[in-house]
C-alpha cells in the first residue's frame, strides 16, 4: 500500500506541475480576453437561470399547460394527472412545436458563436430572430397594438409593427404574445370544460329527482366523465388539436 501511494505521487507530481498558475493564464490570454471570458460565463449563467421563464414567455408552453390545467378541472380530478406528468407532457409538446424555431435559432445563432465566426452581439439578434417570427405569427394585432399604444403613452415611441417583423420590439411583443397565448388557452379549456360541465348537470338534476338530497354528485359524474373522456379517446383529440393549433 506506501509502494502504490508512493507511485500515486511519483505519476501525480509531473501532472500537477505542468497546471499553469492563474496569473501565468490571464496573462498569456490577455486582460481583456480574459475579462470577457469572464462576461461571457456570467452571461452563460443568467440565461441559464431565466431559461424556464423565457420557455414560458417565448414559446407555446402557455398554451398547453393552460388546456391541460382546465382539462383536470373539468375532471373533477385535482391531483390526477400529477403536475409533473402535465408539465412533461406541455414540454415536450413545446419542443415538438418549437423545434423548427429552436434549429434556426441553433445553426444561425449558437453554432456559429461557439465556433467563433460572428460576435456575442449578431449572434444574440440571430437566436431572437426566430422566436421573433414565431410571436409574430401567433400574436393577436389587438394585444400588439395594445402594447404599443402603452409605449406610446409612456413618451416612448414605439416602433412600426405593420412593416416588417424586425419592426417590433421584444420588450411590445413578448407581454402581447403572451396575453394572446393566454386567451387562446381560456377559449380552449372553455370547449374543454362544456362538455363536462353538461355531464355534471344531468347528474346533478337525476340525483335531486330521485332525492337523495344528501349524495353529492360530483360523486357520481366522476366516473360517468372519466368514461366518456376514454370513449371519445380525449388524450388524442386534445393533444392533436393543441399541435395542430400551431400550424
Amino acid at each position: 500500500m506506501v509502494l502504490g501511494g508512493g507511485a500515486g505521487l511519483l505519476l501525480a507530481g509531473p501532472a500537477l506541475a505542468q497546471v499553469p498558475p492563474l496569473d501565468a493564464i490571464l496573462q498569456d490570454t490577455g486582460g481583456g480576453a480574459a475579462s470577457g471570458r469572464i462576461i461571457q460565463m456570467v452571461a452563460l449563467i443568467t440565461v441559464l437561470s431565466v431559461a424556464p421563464g423565457l420557455l414560458i414567455m417565448m414559446t407555446s408552453f402557455t398554451r398547453f399547460i393552460v388546456a391541460f390545467s382546465f382539462l383536470r378541472s373539468g375532471l373533477g380530478l385535482p391531483s390526477t394527472p400529477a403536475n409533473l406528468i402535465l408539465l412533461s407532457l406541455s414540454l415536450f409538446m413545446t419542443f415538438y412545436v418549437m423545434g423548427p424555431t429552436f434549429d434556426r435559432a441553433w445553426e444561425e445563432g449558437v453554432k456559429p458563436l461557439t465556433e467563433r465566426t460572428i460576435s456575442e452581439e449578431e449572434a444574440l439578434e440571430r437566436i431572437i430572430t426566430p422566436f421573433r417570427e414565431f410571436m409574430v405569427t401567433h400574436v393577436r394585432p389587438k394585444d400588439l397594438q395594445l402594447f404599443a399604444d402603452l409605449a406610446a403613452a409612456n413618451g416612448r415611441t414605439p416602433p412600426s409593427t405593420q412593416n416588417g417583423v424586425e419592426k417590433v420590439e421584444m420588450r411590445i411583443l413578448i407581454p402581447a404574445f403572451m396575453i394572446s397565448e393566454l386567451r387562446r388557452g381560456f377559449e380552449i379549456g372553455f370547449l374543454i370544460v362544456l362538455p363536462f360541465l353538461i355531464i355534471d348537470m344531468v347528474v346533478a338534476t337525476l340525483v335531486m329527482s330521485m332525492g337523495m338530497m344528501m349524495m353529492s354528485p360530483a360523486i357520481i359524474s366522476l366516473p360517468f366523465k372519466i368514461l366518456f373522456f376514454v370513449l371519445i379517446d380525449g388524450w388524442n383529440l386534445l393533444v392533436g388539436s393543441l399541435v395542430r393549433s400551431y400550424f
